[in-house]
């Protein structure tokens, strides 16, 4: 079982910095590869640029909660629930 996740590509967990605008203030965020290619998927789904879907998840984030503790980690959370949902979605198409 291991050998799944300890033989993944190193590629997939190279970490990627990647500089963009927060609310008009340059920041830069780190991120694994295959994060960012998540969050590209996503921006892309929604039909935005990838700094213009993470501005705009960091603005309704400030609206909801105040500032993130950790924006880099609600990123990562926010991916996991995108293949969550492509996982249901999946598993609705088998079903049928």
């Amino acid at each position: 079982m291991c050998q799944v996740f300890a033989g993944q590509d190193p590629e997939g967990y190279t970490p990627i910095t990647r500089r963009l605008r927060l609310n008009g203030q340059s920041t830069s965020i780190r991120l694994e590869r295959n994060f960012w290619n998540i969050v590209d998927g996503i921006a892309q789904h929604e039909g935005m640029t990838t700094p213009a879907f993470v501005s705009k998840l960091h603005a309704e984030v400030l609206e909801l909660r105040g500032e993130a503790a950790n924006f880099t980690s609600l990123l990562r959370c926010a991916c996991l629930i995108r293949q969550e949902q492509i996982l249901a979605a999946g598993d609705k198409i088998a079903a049928e």
